[in-house]
Protein backbone atom coordinates (compact mmCIF):
# COMPACT_ATOMS: atom_id res chain seq x y z
CA UNK A 1 0.00 0.00 0.00
CA UNK A 2 1.50 3.48 -0.89
CA UNK A 3 1.26 6.18 1.61
CA UNK A 4 0.76 9.57 -0.09
CA UNK A 5 2.37 12.90 1.27
CA UNK A 6 -0.55 15.76 2.04
CA UNK A 7 -0.47 18.81 0.10
CA UNK A 8 -0.93 20.80 3.65
CA UNK A 9 1.26 19.00 6.26
CA UNK A 10 -0.73 20.80 9.71
CA UNK A 11 3.18 20.89 11.47
CA UNK A 12 4.62 22.73 8.36
CA UNK A 13 1.91 24.86 7.62
CA UNK A 14 2.17 25.85 11.79
CA UNK A 15 5.60 26.24 11.42
CA UNK A 16 5.08 28.61 8.52
CA UNK A 17 2.73 31.09 10.21
CA UNK A 18 5.05 31.26 13.14
CA UNK A 19 8.16 32.19 10.51
CA UNK A 20 5.86 34.54 8.93
CA UNK A 21 5.51 32.69 5.52
CA UNK A 22 2.38 32.41 3.07
CA UNK A 23 0.89 28.70 3.90
CA UNK A 24 -0.10 28.02 0.21
CA UNK A 25 3.41 28.16 -0.96
CA UNK A 26 4.18 24.54 1.02
CA UNK A 27 0.95 23.52 -1.38
CA UNK A 28 2.07 24.25 -4.46
CA UNK A 29 5.42 22.60 -4.02
CA UNK A 30 3.64 19.56 -2.61
CA UNK A 31 1.10 19.19 -5.41
CA UNK A 32 4.39 20.02 -8.35
CA UNK A 33 6.60 16.90 -6.62
CA UNK A 34 3.66 15.09 -6.86
CA UNK A 35 3.18 15.65 -10.64
CA UNK A 36 6.83 15.24 -11.30
CA UNK A 37 6.35 11.78 -9.67
CA UNK A 38 3.30 10.77 -11.59
CA UNK A 39 5.21 12.09 -14.88
CA UNK A 40 8.39 9.55 -14.50
CA UNK A 41 6.06 6.98 -13.09
CA UNK A 42 3.92 6.78 -16.94
CA UNK A 43 7.46 7.33 -18.58
CA UNK A 44 8.65 4.43 -17.11
CA UNK A 45 5.64 2.22 -18.55
CA UNK A 46 5.57 3.65 -21.72
CA UNK A 47 8.84 2.86 -22.34
CA UNK A 48 8.12 -0.85 -21.21
CA UNK A 49 4.92 -0.95 -23.84
CA UNK A 50 7.29 -0.29 -26.34
CA UNK A 51 9.84 -2.88 -25.73
CA UNK A 52 7.59 -5.14 -25.51
CA UNK A 53 5.95 -3.59 -28.81
CA UNK A 54 8.44 -3.76 -30.38
CA UNK A 55 10.01 -7.12 -29.30
CA UNK A 56 6.63 -8.78 -30.90
CA UNK A 57 7.05 -7.26 -33.96
CA UNK A 58 10.83 -8.52 -34.41
CA UNK A 59 9.09 -11.88 -33.61
CA UNK A 60 6.60 -12.12 -35.96
CA UNK A 61 8.11 -11.00 -38.81
CA UNK A 62 11.19 -13.07 -37.87
CA UNK A 63 8.36 -16.07 -37.94
CA UNK A 64 7.20 -14.83 -41.42
CA UNK A 65 10.81 -14.39 -43.10
CA UNK A 66 11.77 -18.26 -41.81
CA UNK A 67 7.91 -19.18 -43.00
CA UNK A 68 8.92 -17.47 -46.29
CA UNK A 69 12.05 -19.14 -46.64
CA UNK A 70 11.28 -22.86 -45.92
CA UNK A 71 8.56 -22.09 -48.38
CA UNK A 72 11.03 -20.64 -50.86
CA UNK A 73 13.30 -23.95 -50.19
CA UNK A 74 10.43 -26.69 -50.75
CA UNK A 75 8.25 -28.50 -53.73
CA UNK A 76 5.27 -26.04 -54.12
CA UNK A 77 2.26 -27.57 -53.03
CA UNK A 78 -1.76 -27.23 -53.37
CA UNK A 79 -3.15 -25.22 -50.09
CA UNK A 80 -5.13 -27.87 -48.21
CA UNK A 81 -9.04 -26.60 -46.79
CA UNK A 82 -8.50 -26.25 -42.86
CA UNK A 83 -12.35 -27.03 -42.55
CA UNK A 84 -12.43 -30.39 -40.73
CA UNK A 85 -12.91 -33.74 -43.29
CA UNK A 86 -12.19 -31.35 -46.15
CA UNK A 87 -8.48 -32.13 -46.47
CA UNK A 88 -8.05 -34.20 -49.79
CA UNK A 89 -6.15 -37.94 -48.99
CA UNK A 90 -5.37 -39.29 -52.28
CA UNK A 91 -3.70 -42.15 -50.56
CA UNK A 92 -5.58 -45.80 -51.04
CA UNK A 93 -4.81 -49.19 -49.40
CA UNK A 94 -4.02 -51.45 -52.25
CA UNK A 95 -6.60 -54.59 -52.63
CA UNK A 96 -4.89 -57.98 -52.75
CA UNK A 97 -5.74 -61.86 -53.13
CA UNK A 98 -5.75 -64.58 -50.08
CA UNK A 99 -1.78 -64.71 -51.24
CA UNK A 100 -0.60 -61.67 -51.30
CA UNK A 101 -1.30 -60.73 -55.36
CA UNK A 102 -2.28 -57.10 -56.40
CA UNK A 103 -5.56 -57.18 -57.60
CA UNK A 104 -6.38 -53.13 -57.01
CA UNK A 105 -3.43 -50.43 -56.52
CA UNK A 106 -2.64 -46.82 -57.41
CA UNK A 107 -0.25 -45.37 -59.96
CA UNK A 108 0.65 -41.89 -60.06
CA UNK A 109 -0.63 -39.86 -62.82
CA UNK A 110 -1.71 -36.67 -64.44
CA UNK A 111 -4.65 -34.38 -65.05
CA UNK A 112 -4.85 -31.41 -67.54
CA UNK A 113 -6.11 -27.96 -66.75
CA UNK A 114 -6.04 -25.14 -68.54
CA UNK A 115 -5.83 -21.15 -67.44
CA UNK A 116 -6.89 -19.56 -70.26
CA UNK A 117 -5.87 -15.73 -69.23
CA UNK A 118 -2.58 -17.22 -70.13
CA UNK A 119 -3.43 -18.91 -73.22
CA UNK A 120 -0.82 -17.81 -76.41
CA UNK A 121 -3.44 -19.66 -78.71
CA UNK A 122 -7.05 -20.52 -77.13
CA UNK A 123 -8.51 -21.61 -80.42
CA UNK A 124 -5.34 -23.87 -82.17
CA UNK A 125 -4.68 -25.26 -78.83
CA UNK A 126 -8.65 -26.34 -78.89
CA UNK A 127 -8.07 -27.49 -81.99
CA UNK A 128 -5.07 -29.60 -81.01
CA UNK A 129 -6.56 -31.39 -77.62
CA UNK A 130 -9.58 -32.32 -79.88
CA UNK A 131 -7.09 -34.38 -82.04
CA UNK A 132 -5.05 -35.81 -78.94
CA UNK A 133 -8.77 -36.56 -77.24
CA UNK A 134 -11.35 -37.65 -79.82
CA UNK A 135 -13.90 -37.39 -77.21
CA UNK A 136 -13.76 -33.84 -76.73
CA UNK A 137 -15.39 -30.97 -78.62
CA UNK A 138 -13.12 -28.29 -80.29
CA UNK A 139 -15.76 -26.06 -80.63
CA UNK A 140 -17.58 -26.88 -77.03
CA UNK A 141 -13.56 -26.20 -75.61
CA UNK A 142 -12.88 -23.06 -77.29
CA UNK A 143 -15.70 -21.42 -76.04
CA UNK A 144 -14.77 -21.98 -72.78
CA UNK A 145 -11.37 -21.09 -73.36
CA UNK A 146 -12.24 -17.45 -74.84
CA UNK A 147 -15.77 -16.92 -72.82
CA UNK A 148 -13.37 -15.36 -69.63
CA UNK A 149 -12.91 -18.11 -67.56
CA UNK A 150 -9.49 -18.58 -65.48
CA UNK A 151 -9.67 -22.05 -65.18
CA UNK A 152 -10.67 -25.20 -66.80
CA UNK A 153 -10.49 -28.76 -66.42
CA UNK A 154 -9.59 -30.39 -69.88
CA UNK A 155 -8.85 -33.88 -69.21
CA UNK A 156 -9.11 -35.65 -65.28
CA UNK A 157 -6.63 -38.64 -66.15
CA UNK A 158 -4.13 -38.79 -68.83
CA UNK A 159 -1.73 -41.12 -70.13
CA UNK A 160 2.25 -40.75 -70.79
CA UNK A 161 1.64 -40.76 -74.11
CA UNK A 162 -1.00 -37.78 -74.06
CA UNK A 163 0.86 -36.07 -71.57
CA UNK A 164 4.15 -36.27 -73.92
CA UNK A 165 1.49 -35.05 -76.98
CA UNK A 166 0.10 -32.13 -75.12
CA UNK A 167 3.50 -30.62 -74.25
CA UNK A 168 4.22 -31.26 -78.04
CA UNK A 169 1.38 -27.84 -78.12
CA UNK A 170 3.36 -25.69 -76.63
CA UNK A 171 1.25 -23.46 -74.70
CA UNK A 172 1.84 -22.01 -71.38
CA UNK A 173 -1.34 -21.78 -70.17
CA UNK A 174 -1.88 -25.88 -70.33
CA UNK A 175 -0.90 -27.22 -67.22
CA UNK A 176 -0.23 -30.86 -65.62
CA UNK A 177 -1.07 -31.76 -62.25
CA UNK A 178 -0.03 -34.74 -60.27
CA UNK A 179 -2.66 -37.56 -58.87
CA UNK A 180 -3.16 -40.88 -58.05
CA UNK A 181 -5.67 -42.89 -59.80
CA UNK A 182 -6.96 -46.59 -59.07
CA UNK A 183 -5.07 -49.32 -61.04
CA UNK A 184 -6.55 -52.85 -61.76
CA UNK A 185 -3.78 -54.86 -63.27
CA UNK A 186 -5.88 -57.93 -64.03
CA UNK A 187 -8.46 -56.12 -66.21
CA UNK A 188 -11.82 -57.88 -65.66
CA UNK A 189 -10.69 -60.57 -63.67
CA UNK A 190 -13.05 -60.25 -60.85
CA UNK A 191 -14.47 -56.81 -61.79
CA UNK A 192 -17.74 -57.34 -60.39
CA UNK A 193 -16.26 -57.79 -57.07
CA UNK A 194 -13.81 -55.06 -56.82
CA UNK A 195 -16.33 -52.87 -58.70
CA UNK A 196 -14.72 -49.58 -59.21
CA UNK A 197 -13.50 -46.19 -58.33
CA UNK A 198 -14.10 -42.62 -59.53
CA UNK A 199 -12.30 -38.97 -58.23
CA UNK A 200 -14.32 -37.39 -55.64
CA UNK A 201 -13.07 -34.12 -54.38
CA UNK A 202 -10.65 -32.72 -56.71
CA UNK A 203 -8.06 -30.23 -56.34
CA UNK A 204 -5.27 -29.24 -58.98
CA UNK A 205 -2.18 -31.33 -57.43
CA UNK A 206 -4.50 -34.00 -56.00
CA UNK A 207 -7.49 -35.60 -56.28
CA UNK A 208 -9.82 -38.11 -53.61
CA UNK A 209 -10.19 -41.71 -54.85
CA UNK A 210 -13.50 -42.77 -53.83
CA UNK A 211 -14.96 -46.21 -54.05
CA UNK A 212 -18.17 -46.90 -56.66
CA UNK A 213 -19.44 -49.70 -56.84
CA UNK A 214 -18.52 -53.23 -55.40
CA UNK A 215 -15.88 -53.90 -52.46
CA UNK A 216 -14.74 -50.74 -53.31
CA UNK A 217 -17.42 -48.91 -52.07
CA UNK A 218 -18.38 -51.32 -49.46
CA UNK A 219 -15.14 -51.21 -47.86
CA UNK A 220 -14.47 -47.56 -49.01
CA UNK A 221 -13.71 -46.11 -45.06
CA UNK A 222 -11.19 -48.90 -44.47
CA UNK A 223 -9.35 -48.54 -47.50
CA UNK A 224 -9.22 -44.75 -46.75
CA UNK A 225 -8.08 -44.79 -43.47
CA UNK A 226 -4.88 -43.28 -42.64
CA UNK A 227 -4.98 -45.29 -39.57
CA UNK A 228 -4.47 -48.33 -41.41
CA UNK A 229 -0.96 -47.43 -42.34
CA UNK A 230 -1.97 -48.41 -45.72
CA UNK A 231 -1.98 -52.06 -45.16
CA UNK A 232 -3.48 -53.77 -47.92
CA UNK A 233 -7.05 -55.41 -47.68
CA UNK A 234 -7.11 -58.81 -48.28
CA UNK A 235 -9.76 -60.44 -50.13
CA UNK A 236 -10.50 -64.33 -49.62
CA UNK A 237 -10.30 -64.69 -53.65
CA UNK A 238 -7.30 -66.75 -54.64
CA UNK A 239 -6.60 -64.76 -57.98
CA UNK A 240 -5.79 -68.69 -59.54
CA UNK A 241 -9.15 -69.85 -58.58
CA UNK A 242 -11.08 -66.87 -60.12
CA UNK A 243 -9.23 -66.64 -63.22
CA UNK A 244 -9.95 -71.07 -64.28
CA UNK A 245 -13.74 -70.10 -62.84
CA UNK A 246 -14.40 -67.30 -65.15
CA UNK A 247 -12.20 -69.10 -68.78
CA UNK A 248 -14.73 -72.20 -68.09
CA UNK A 249 -17.75 -69.90 -67.25
CA UNK A 250 -17.17 -67.34 -70.63
CA UNK A 251 -16.80 -70.39 -73.01
CA UNK A 252 -19.80 -72.46 -71.42
CA UNK A 253 -21.68 -69.48 -71.34
CA UNK A 254 -20.55 -68.86 -75.34
CA UNK A 255 -21.09 -72.62 -76.27
CA UNK A 256 -24.81 -72.80 -74.41
CA UNK A 257 -25.59 -69.04 -76.49
CA UNK A 258 -26.52 -68.27 -72.51
CA UNK A 259 -27.28 -64.64 -72.20
CA UNK A 260 -25.59 -64.44 -68.91
CA UNK A 261 -23.94 -66.82 -66.31
CA UNK A 262 -23.25 -66.63 -62.61
CA UNK A 263 -20.27 -68.99 -60.62
CA UNK A 264 -19.51 -69.09 -56.85
CA UNK A 265 -17.06 -71.17 -55.44
CA UNK A 266 -17.08 -71.17 -51.52
CA UNK A 267 -14.86 -72.72 -48.89
CA UNK A 268 -17.60 -74.38 -46.89
CA UNK A 269 -15.59 -74.53 -43.35
CA UNK A 270 -15.42 -70.77 -42.92
CA UNK A 271 -17.39 -68.60 -45.93
CA UNK A 272 -14.65 -67.68 -47.98
CA UNK A 273 -15.57 -67.13 -51.06
CA UNK A 274 -12.52 -68.85 -53.26
CA UNK A 275 -13.92 -67.21 -56.36
CA UNK A 276 -17.15 -65.49 -57.92
CA UNK A 277 -18.10 -64.60 -61.37
CA UNK A 278 -20.49 -62.78 -63.02
CA UNK A 279 -20.94 -62.75 -67.21
CA UNK A 280 -21.12 -60.59 -69.00
CA UNK A 281 -18.42 -58.73 -67.32
CA UNK A 282 -16.72 -55.66 -67.47
CA UNK A 283 -13.07 -53.72 -67.28
CA UNK A 284 -13.04 -51.03 -64.01
CA UNK A 285 -10.49 -49.65 -65.20
CA UNK A 286 -12.74 -48.34 -67.87
CA UNK A 287 -15.96 -48.77 -66.14
CA UNK A 288 -19.15 -48.41 -68.33
CA UNK A 289 -22.24 -46.41 -67.42
CA UNK A 290 -25.36 -47.40 -66.33
CA UNK A 291 -27.90 -48.53 -69.23
CA UNK A 292 -30.66 -45.58 -69.31
CA UNK A 293 -33.22 -47.80 -71.33
CA UNK A 294 -36.40 -48.09 -69.31
CA UNK A 295 -37.10 -51.00 -71.18
CA UNK A 296 -33.94 -53.09 -70.44
CA UNK A 297 -33.60 -55.60 -67.75
CA UNK A 298 -31.27 -54.91 -65.20
CA UNK A 299 -29.33 -58.29 -66.73
CA UNK A 300 -28.65 -56.81 -69.56
CA UNK A 301 -26.06 -54.28 -68.22
CA UNK A 302 -22.24 -55.63 -67.74
CA UNK A 303 -21.95 -53.84 -64.52
CA UNK A 304 -25.53 -56.69 -63.07
CA UNK A 305 -23.70 -59.00 -60.27
CA UNK A 306 -25.61 -62.15 -61.19
CA UNK A 307 -24.16 -63.84 -58.27
CA UNK A 308 -25.43 -61.38 -56.14
CA UNK A 309 -28.09 -59.01 -57.51
CA UNK A 310 -29.40 -61.94 -59.94
CA UNK A 311 -33.24 -62.94 -57.68
CA UNK A 312 -33.78 -66.01 -59.79
CA UNK A 313 -36.33 -68.54 -58.56
CA UNK A 314 -34.05 -71.55 -58.59
CA UNK A 315 -36.04 -75.08 -59.32
CA UNK A 316 -35.20 -77.93 -57.92
CA UNK A 317 -32.14 -77.27 -55.87
CA UNK A 318 -34.73 -75.91 -53.29
CA UNK A 319 -35.73 -80.23 -53.21
CA UNK A 320 -33.11 -80.81 -50.88
CA UNK A 321 -34.13 -78.32 -48.16
CA UNK A 322 -37.30 -79.87 -47.75
CA UNK A 323 -35.75 -83.69 -47.78
CA UNK A 324 -33.47 -82.48 -45.30
CA UNK A 325 -35.96 -80.83 -42.87
CA UNK A 326 -38.04 -83.37 -42.82
CA UNK A 327 -35.53 -85.89 -41.71
CA UNK A 328 -34.30 -83.42 -38.82
CA UNK A 329 -37.85 -83.36 -38.00
CA UNK A 330 -37.64 -87.33 -37.66
CA UNK A 331 -40.64 -87.64 -40.09
CA UNK A 332 -38.63 -89.55 -42.48
CA UNK A 333 -35.13 -91.11 -43.26
CA UNK A 334 -33.74 -91.66 -46.47
CA UNK A 335 -35.50 -95.24 -47.05
CA UNK A 336 -39.31 -94.09 -46.04
CA UNK A 337 -41.39 -93.94 -48.81
CA UNK A 338 -43.65 -91.32 -50.05
CA UNK A 339 -46.70 -90.90 -52.64
CA UNK A 340 -45.03 -89.65 -55.67
CA UNK A 341 -48.08 -90.79 -57.92
CA UNK A 342 -48.14 -87.73 -60.89
CA UNK A 343 -49.98 -85.64 -61.55
CA UNK A 344 -51.10 -84.61 -57.93
CA UNK A 345 -54.06 -82.83 -57.60
CA UNK A 346 -54.70 -80.21 -54.92
CA UNK A 347 -57.56 -78.27 -55.21
CA UNK A 348 -57.34 -76.07 -58.57
CA UNK A 349 -53.55 -76.31 -58.95
CA UNK A 350 -52.08 -79.50 -60.62
CA UNK A 351 -48.47 -80.69 -59.61
CA UNK A 352 -46.82 -83.00 -62.73
CA UNK A 353 -43.36 -83.81 -63.53
CA UNK A 354 -40.86 -83.01 -65.95
CA UNK A 355 -42.41 -83.73 -69.28
CA UNK A 356 -45.34 -85.48 -67.75
CA UNK A 357 -43.37 -88.50 -66.17
CA UNK A 358 -44.66 -90.79 -63.06
CA UNK A 359 -42.47 -91.57 -60.71
CA UNK A 360 -44.83 -93.09 -58.52
CA UNK A 361 -47.04 -94.99 -56.91
CA UNK A 362 -44.32 -94.40 -54.44
CA UNK A 363 -40.73 -93.39 -54.01
CA UNK A 364 -38.14 -93.77 -51.16
CA UNK A 365 -37.09 -89.98 -49.95
CA UNK A 366 -33.22 -90.63 -50.81
CA UNK A 367 -34.65 -91.66 -55.10
CA UNK A 368 -36.85 -88.24 -54.73
CA UNK A 369 -33.87 -86.65 -55.07
CA UNK A 370 -32.24 -88.53 -57.26
CA UNK A 371 -35.07 -88.65 -59.56
CA UNK A 372 -35.99 -84.88 -58.73
CA UNK A 373 -39.76 -85.88 -58.30
CA UNK A 374 -42.15 -82.43 -57.73
CA UNK A 375 -45.03 -84.76 -56.33
CA UNK A 376 -42.48 -86.78 -54.23
CA UNK A 377 -40.99 -83.47 -53.12
CA UNK A 378 -44.70 -81.69 -52.58
CA UNK A 379 -45.85 -84.70 -50.14
CA UNK A 380 -43.02 -84.12 -47.80
CA UNK A 381 -43.32 -80.19 -47.95
CA UNK A 382 -47.17 -81.18 -46.35
CA UNK A 383 -45.50 -83.51 -43.70
CA UNK A 384 -43.56 -80.28 -42.56
CA UNK A 385 -46.15 -77.41 -42.64
CA UNK A 386 -46.15 -73.70 -43.67
CA UNK A 387 -44.43 -72.81 -40.69
CA UNK A 388 -42.13 -74.83 -39.83
CA UNK A 389 -40.88 -74.50 -43.43
CA UNK A 390 -40.51 -70.75 -43.70
CA UNK A 391 -38.60 -71.27 -40.08
CA UNK A 392 -36.11 -73.76 -41.48
CA UNK A 393 -35.59 -71.70 -44.81
CA UNK A 394 -35.68 -68.58 -42.78
CA UNK A 395 -32.66 -70.32 -40.54
CA UNK A 396 -30.94 -70.54 -44.07
CA UNK A 397 -30.82 -67.30 -45.04
CA UNK A 398 -33.64 -66.95 -47.43
CA UNK A 399 -35.51 -63.90 -46.09
CA UNK A 400 -32.47 -61.62 -45.78
CA UNK A 401 -30.40 -60.09 -48.02
CA UNK A 402 -26.77 -61.79 -47.97
CA UNK A 403 -24.25 -60.18 -45.59
CA UNK A 404 -21.58 -60.55 -48.33
CA UNK A 405 -19.09 -57.16 -48.33
CA UNK A 406 -20.66 -55.98 -51.30
CA UNK A 407 -22.46 -52.29 -51.70
CA UNK A 408 -24.90 -54.21 -54.15
CA UNK A 409 -25.66 -56.96 -51.87
CA UNK A 410 -27.79 -55.36 -49.50
CA UNK A 411 -30.13 -54.36 -52.26
CA UNK A 412 -30.76 -58.27 -53.49
CA UNK A 413 -33.29 -59.09 -51.30
CA UNK A 414 -35.03 -62.76 -51.65
CA UNK A 415 -38.93 -62.26 -53.23
CA UNK A 416 -41.13 -64.42 -50.88
CA UNK A 417 -44.75 -64.66 -51.11
CA UNK A 418 -47.08 -62.26 -49.09
CA UNK A 419 -49.24 -65.23 -47.85
CA UNK A 420 -48.11 -69.05 -47.16
CA UNK A 421 -50.89 -71.54 -48.17
CA UNK A 422 -50.06 -75.15 -48.54
CA UNK A 423 -50.16 -74.44 -52.17
CA UNK A 424 -46.97 -72.04 -51.53
CA UNK A 425 -45.58 -74.96 -48.91
CA UNK A 426 -45.87 -77.87 -51.89
CA UNK A 427 -44.41 -75.02 -54.93
CA UNK A 428 -41.54 -73.94 -52.75
CA UNK A 429 -40.26 -77.10 -51.62
CA UNK A 430 -39.47 -77.58 -55.42
CA UNK A 431 -38.00 -74.11 -56.17
CA UNK A 432 -40.93 -72.25 -57.66
CA UNK A 433 -42.67 -69.00 -56.11
CA UNK A 434 -39.92 -67.89 -54.64
CA UNK A 435 -36.68 -66.37 -55.74
CA UNK A 436 -33.19 -66.20 -53.99
CA UNK A 437 -29.61 -65.38 -55.40
CA UNK A 438 -26.76 -67.72 -55.91
CA UNK A 439 -25.04 -66.20 -53.09
CA UNK A 440 -28.18 -67.29 -51.01
CA UNK A 441 -28.22 -70.81 -52.58
CA UNK A 442 -24.14 -71.14 -52.01
CA UNK A 443 -24.54 -70.17 -47.82
CA UNK A 444 -27.26 -72.71 -47.50
CA UNK A 445 -25.65 -76.01 -49.64
CA UNK A 446 -22.21 -74.80 -47.38
CA UNK A 447 -24.43 -75.60 -44.27
CA UNK A 448 -25.58 -78.53 -45.67
CA UNK A 449 -21.86 -79.66 -46.69
CA UNK A 450 -19.93 -78.63 -42.96
CA UNK A 451 -22.43 -80.66 -41.32
CA UNK A 452 -25.45 -78.36 -40.38
CA UNK A 453 -23.78 -74.87 -39.61
CA UNK A 454 -25.05 -71.73 -41.25
CA UNK A 455 -21.54 -69.74 -41.79
CA UNK A 456 -21.73 -66.38 -43.23
CA UNK A 457 -20.41 -66.33 -46.73
CA UNK A 458 -17.73 -63.56 -46.76
CA UNK A 459 -15.33 -62.22 -49.08
CA UNK A 460 -12.36 -61.31 -47.00
CA UNK A 461 -9.67 -63.65 -45.30
CA UNK A 462 -10.65 -65.24 -42.40
CA UNK A 463 -7.72 -65.77 -39.39
CA UNK A 464 -9.08 -68.09 -36.70
CA UNK A 465 -11.87 -70.40 -35.99
CA UNK A 466 -15.40 -69.76 -37.56
CA UNK A 467 -18.09 -69.37 -35.10
CA UNK A 468 -22.44 -70.22 -36.78
CA UNK A 469 -25.43 -71.12 -36.10
CA UNK A 470 -26.51 -74.59 -35.99
CA UNK A 471 -29.52 -75.04 -38.49
CA UNK A 472 -29.52 -79.34 -38.52
CA UNK A 473 -27.54 -82.05 -36.94
CA UNK A 474 -24.44 -83.72 -38.46
CA UNK A 475 -26.44 -87.08 -39.21
CA UNK A 476 -29.09 -85.28 -41.39
CA UNK A 477 -26.43 -82.95 -43.30
CA UNK A 478 -24.59 -86.56 -43.37
CA UNK A 479 -27.58 -87.93 -45.26
CA UNK A 480 -28.85 -85.18 -47.36
CA UNK A 481 -25.19 -85.06 -48.56
CA UNK A 482 -25.33 -89.06 -49.72
CA UNK A 483 -28.67 -88.08 -51.48
CA UNK A 484 -27.11 -85.43 -53.64
CA UNK A 485 -24.53 -87.77 -54.30
CA UNK A 486 -26.54 -90.05 -55.77
CA UNK A 487 -27.99 -86.97 -58.02
CA UNK A 488 -24.44 -87.45 -59.64
CA UNK A 489 -24.41 -90.97 -59.82
CA UNK A 490 -27.50 -92.25 -60.91
CA UNK A 491 -29.66 -89.42 -61.19
CA UNK A 492 -30.45 -85.91 -62.90
CA UNK A 493 -26.51 -84.92 -62.81
CA UNK A 494 -24.60 -87.40 -64.33
CA UNK A 495 -22.62 -85.48 -66.49
CA UNK A 496 -21.55 -83.69 -63.50
CA UNK A 497 -19.12 -86.57 -61.92
CA UNK A 498 -15.91 -85.93 -62.02
CA UNK A 499 -13.43 -88.86 -61.52
CA UNK A 500 -11.91 -88.96 -58.05
CA UNK A 501 -13.65 -85.89 -56.74
CA UNK A 502 -17.11 -87.15 -55.27
CA UNK A 503 -19.29 -84.61 -56.85
CA UNK A 504 -22.49 -84.18 -55.12
CA UNK A 505 -25.33 -81.86 -56.12
CA UNK A 506 -28.94 -80.91 -57.32
CA UNK A 507 -29.92 -79.75 -60.61
CA UNK A 508 -32.67 -76.89 -61.21
CA UNK A 509 -34.62 -76.08 -64.25
CA UNK A 510 -36.69 -73.15 -63.28
CA UNK A 511 -38.54 -71.03 -66.43
CA UNK A 512 -38.12 -67.29 -66.29
CA UNK A 513 -41.58 -65.32 -65.04
CA UNK A 514 -43.08 -62.69 -67.69
CA UNK A 515 -43.04 -58.98 -66.89
CA UNK A 516 -46.58 -59.36 -67.56
CA UNK A 517 -47.36 -62.58 -65.73
CA UNK A 518 -47.09 -66.13 -66.28
CA UNK A 519 -43.50 -68.02 -67.37
CA UNK A 520 -41.65 -68.27 -70.73
CA UNK A 521 -42.40 -71.79 -72.26
CA UNK A 522 -38.53 -71.83 -74.13
CA UNK A 523 -36.70 -69.53 -71.54
CA UNK A 524 -34.75 -70.94 -68.50
CA UNK A 525 -32.81 -70.19 -65.56
CA UNK A 526 -30.36 -73.41 -65.02
CA UNK A 527 -28.66 -73.42 -61.88
CA UNK A 528 -26.34 -76.82 -60.61
CA UNK A 529 -25.53 -76.69 -56.55
CA UNK A 530 -22.79 -78.66 -56.07
CA UNK A 531 -20.29 -79.88 -53.02
CA UNK A 532 -17.09 -82.11 -52.96
CA UNK A 533 -15.62 -84.70 -52.04
CA UNK A 534 -18.48 -86.02 -51.03
CA UNK A 535 -16.98 -87.99 -48.58
CA UNK A 536 -15.56 -85.17 -46.94
CA UNK A 537 -17.46 -81.81 -48.45
CA UNK A 538 -15.19 -78.92 -48.20
CA UNK A 539 -16.14 -76.92 -50.93
CA UNK A 540 -18.83 -75.76 -52.75
CA UNK A 541 -19.93 -74.40 -56.13
CA UNK A 542 -22.95 -72.96 -57.73
CA UNK A 543 -23.70 -72.40 -61.38
CA UNK A 544 -25.99 -70.42 -63.08
CA UNK A 545 -27.12 -69.79 -67.00
CA UNK A 546 -29.94 -67.87 -67.91
CA UNK A 547 -31.40 -68.36 -71.16
CA UNK A 548 -28.54 -71.60 -72.22
CA UNK A 549 -29.98 -73.94 -74.76
CA UNK A 550 -27.69 -76.75 -75.57
CA UNK A 551 -28.00 -77.32 -80.20
CA UNK A 552 -26.00 -79.73 -80.67
CA UNK A 553 -28.31 -82.51 -81.56
CA UNK A 554 -31.50 -82.36 -83.59
CA UNK A 555 -33.97 -81.73 -80.42
CA UNK A 556 -32.53 -77.90 -78.28
CA UNK A 557 -32.25 -79.28 -74.72
CA UNK A 558 -32.79 -76.34 -71.73
CA UNK A 559 -32.42 -78.51 -68.66
CA UNK A 560 -29.44 -78.00 -66.23
CA UNK A 561 -28.88 -81.37 -66.73
CA UNK A 562 -27.70 -80.27 -70.39
CA UNK A 563 -26.21 -76.81 -69.64
CA UNK A 564 -25.20 -75.67 -66.16
CA UNK A 565 -24.04 -79.17 -65.01
CA UNK A 566 -21.27 -79.84 -67.82
CA UNK A 567 -20.04 -76.39 -66.97
CA UNK A 568 -19.32 -76.91 -63.08
CA UNK A 569 -18.05 -80.70 -63.67
CA UNK A 570 -15.12 -78.66 -66.26
CA UNK A 571 -14.85 -76.31 -63.55
CA UNK A 572 -14.68 -79.00 -60.90
CA UNK A 573 -12.30 -80.98 -62.77
CA UNK A 574 -9.71 -77.94 -63.16
CA UNK A 575 -10.08 -75.77 -59.90
CA UNK A 576 -9.85 -79.04 -57.43
CA UNK A 577 -6.09 -79.67 -58.44
CA UNK A 578 -5.15 -76.13 -57.68
CA UNK A 579 -7.06 -76.37 -54.49
CA UNK A 580 -4.76 -79.21 -53.16
CA UNK A 581 -7.52 -82.19 -53.60
CA UNK A 582 -5.78 -85.20 -54.51
CA UNK A 583 -8.21 -87.37 -56.53
CA UNK A 584 -10.09 -90.46 -54.54
CA UNK A 585 -8.86 -93.87 -56.02
CA UNK A 586 -12.00 -95.81 -57.38
CA UNK A 587 -12.28 -99.47 -57.40
CA UNK A 588 -12.92 -100.34 -60.93
CA UNK A 589 -16.36 -102.65 -61.48
CA UNK A 590 -16.47 -105.88 -61.21
CA UNK A 591 -16.88 -106.33 -65.02
CA UNK A 592 -13.99 -104.68 -65.57
CA UNK A 593 -11.49 -106.62 -64.25
CA UNK A 594 -9.80 -109.02 -66.57
CA UNK A 595 -7.76 -111.80 -65.56
CA UNK A 596 -4.43 -112.48 -66.45
CA UNK A 597 -2.00 -115.00 -66.17
CA UNK A 598 1.75 -115.50 -66.57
Amino acid sequence: MTLRTPLRPLARILQARQDGLNPDSIEKENLRLRHEAMREKARGRAQFRLVILCASFVVAFGAIGARMGLMAATEPQEPRASAPGAEIIAQRADITDRNGRVLATNMTTHALYAHPKVMVDPRGSARKLAEIFPELDAKALERRFTDGRSFVWVRKVLSPEQMQAVHEIGDPGLLFGPREMRLYPNGTLAAHVLGGTSFGAEGVHSAEVIGTAGIEKAMDARLRDPAQGGKPLTLSLDLTLQATVEEVLAAGMGMLNAKGAAAILMDARTGEILALASLPTFDPNNRPNPLVDKDAEPGDSPLFNRAVQGVYELGSTFKIFAAAQAMELGLVTPETMVDANAPMIWGKHKIKEFEGKNYGPLLSVSDVIAKSSNVGTAHIALMIGPLRQQAFLKSLGFFEPTPVELVEAPGAKPLIPKKWPEIVTITTSYGHGMSASPMHLAAAYAAIANGGVMIKPTLLKREGPTTGVRVMSEKTAMEAVRMLRRVVTEGTASLGDVPGYEVAGKTGTADKPKKTGGYYKDKVVNTFASMFPASNPQYVLIVTLDEPQDDTLSVTRRTAGWTAVPVAAEIIRRVAPLMGLRPKLEPPAADAVTAASN
